[in-house]
């Protein structure tokens, strides 16, 4: 895999990280400020839902820093680029369903990584 590849794919994983920390430990906290469209109300009776949700951005997340850690590098590629194109995926779905802003997030820097895959 080459550097460019490796670096976007270490953002993308943390980016995911964070994202799982949010959604998993500070949903009810930080959540109205960056939601701050949406009622203060509604983040305690979803807490679970935003766990959840989390839960599944940090296996997103693990399986990127997984991609970065096997030593042959087909296999690390493959590993990577399925793991980028779920984000991708997930992304154009969330900006479909929740907010176009997901998409420039997510699918953008998610579709950057897997062309350097697929060409550096």
């Amino acid at each position: 895999m080459s550097v460019i590849s490796m670096i976007f794919v270490a953002l993308i994983a943390a980016l995911h990280f964070y994202i799982m920390w949010f959604e998993m430990f500070a949903w009810e906290s930080r959540g109205p400020k960056i939601f701050a469209s949406l009622n203060k109300d509604l983040f305690t009776p979803t807490r679970a839902m935003a766990a959840n949700q989390g839960l599944y951005n940090g296996f997103l997340g693990a399986g990127l820093v997984w991609s970065l850690i096997i030593g042959d590098d087909m296999w690390s590629k493959n590993v990577a680029g399925f793991f980028l194109l779920c984000v991708a995926v997930a992304g154009l779905y969330g900006a479909k369903t929740v907010s176009k802003r997901i998409l420039y997030v997510q699918t953008v820097p998610a579709s950057l990584a897997l062309i350097t895959l697929a060409f550096g």
